[in-house]
């Protein structure tokens, strides 16, 4: 009997021979008892002999398996029509053009809305200062209609949600953990009005404080002391304008950030913090540990002020690009006194290499999210829907790279162009948003990794 095997989209046939290896019964190796069959070597060699063009094939095989490995760039590009702002859904390939630092790519991957979709990871990160999105997240219409919206999410998306306080104590908490069960999600949406007006938190609620400590300092203060002392990463960000950074992230997961100038000559530290950067970091590590199958997005909402480096700021982007995640954000209005300070506030701000206001916006182009600014109570649902909405409206695209092109450790820019006509010729007009770079996969193939050595 012939035996058929499959290999990268071909048969291989081997042919009977090799029974002759596997049958303890043939005459020419079975010469019975107390009988030497002096041909039985010399039958056994030349079997041996006949399988050796086999046994290479296969192996040829394996190598060709290892040495032909496709790396795919993927992206999401969502399209909204200019004047409705609504998302357009009927596009084809040849409506898309992808630009790789100026270059055109060919499209490889693409598919539509809702077609293989991944099921999203949404993580909301709410700032409850007082004097901030605090005022607002405590009011029950506010939080009533944030509710509503995040039940309308399909069975397979899921959302986790952090709060955070900018102001003097830094405290974080996280609600829950993912899930799409309405009761958890309205139980942690009720929490977040209690510590919205509450300003010293509970027991239980400072047991909760870091999701990495078992222990709080009234349980075992010699573990809360070495937990505030102890370094668990040290991280150094150098900017394009010469400034260094040096994230210093302690056991309990507070955070030490110092800003030295390029002449050396001015130090800005800030000590046990817990900002923007941790927050979306904390929040990239977690999707990317439970669920590294899912769309993973960031909601940051907040009155959009957000202490936070130019530098670190840069370093953010670049952890969301290469993580591919979207940052979205909705943000409520300013005080009166802080749209007044603002531009006195600004240039100094500026001088320290602090920018103050506008970073999420930011961060929202640039991979490719929403920035939504939100008013009336309504105002919450109604961006929210536009948020989660835009999230599963988008078309994916993708482009193979070559095997010859390595890892250069460099952000490569990228742009997406859309051009389509309306059914009386005209051209349409449309706006597209995508994350604006990527970082090229590490995965090389053997013979390109012994080129480059």
């Amino acid at each position: 009997m012939n035996t058929r095997q499959k290999t990268q989209g071909r048969e291989t046939t081997i042919m009977p021979r090799q029974g002759l290896l596997v049958c303890p019964n043939h005459r020419s190796l079975n010469a019975g008892p107390g009988r030497v069959n002096r041909f039985a070597p010399l039958r056994l060699l030349m079997v041996l002999l006949l399988l050796i063009p086999a046994f290479s094939a296969t192996a040829q095989e394996v190598e060709d398996t290892i040495r032909i490995k496709t790396r795919v760039v993927f992206l999401d590009a969502l399209v909204k029509d200019k004047k409705t702002k609504l998302p357009v859904n009927d596009l084809t390939t040849q409506n898309f053009e992808v630009l790789d630092d100026g270059k055109p790519r060919a499209i490889s991957y693409f598919t539509r809305e809702g077609q293989a979709r991944k099921p999203l990871a949404l993580v909301l990160i709410l700032d409850i200062r007082e004097d901030g999105a605090g005022r607002f997240l405590k009011r029950p219409e506010i939080i009533k209609a944030m509710e509503e919206e995040l039940a309308k999410l399909p069975a397979g998306d899921e959302i986790a949600i952090m709060t955070m306080d900018l102001g003097e104590d830094e405290e974080r908490f996280w609600l829950t953990e993912f899930t799409n069960d309405r009761a958890k999600l309205a139980a942690a949406l009720a929490r977040v009005r209690e510590l919205c007006e509450r300003k010293d938190p509970t027991p239980i609620e400072a047991q909760e404080r870091n999701a990495n400590s078992a222990t709080t300092e009234q349980q075992n203060p010699e573990e809360a002391v070495k937990a505030k002392t102890e370094v668990a990463e040290t991280e150094t960000i150098k900017g394009r304008n010469g400034a260094v950074i040096t994230r210093t992230t302690m056991k309990d997961g507070t955070v030490n950030v110092k800003r030295v100038n390029k002449d050396g000559d001015v130090t800005i530290q800030f000590d046990d913090i817990y900002d923007m950067a941790a927050a979306v970091r904390d929040a990239t590590r977690k999707v990317e540990t439970l669920r590294p199958n899912s769309q993973a997005s960031i909601v940051w909402v907040s009155d959009g002020i957000a202490p936070i480096f130019f530098e670190d700021r840069d370093a953010t982007q670049q952890i969301l690009i290469r993580k591919n995640v979207i940052f979205n954000s909705l943000t409520v209005d300013l005080r009166t006194l802080f749209k007044f300070l603002m531009p006195i506030g600004k240039p100094v701000a500026g001088w320290m290499g602090l920018s103050l206001y506008g970073s999420a916006k930011q961060m929202a182009q640039q991979s490719g999210g929403e920035a939504v600014k939100v008013g009336r109570p309504k105002d919450y649902s109604a961006g929210l829907a536009r948020i989660i909405g835009n999230l599963t409206a988008r078309y994916s695209l993708g482009f193979t790279l070559a095997e010859d092109e390595t890892d250069d450790g460099r952000l490569h820019n990228l742009e997406v162009r859309v051009k389509a006509q309306d059914q009386k010729g005209k051209t349409r007009k449309l706006e597209v948003s995508s994350r604006q770079g990527y970082y090229m996969s590490t995965a090389t193939s053997k013979e390109t990794a012994n080129r480059s050595q």
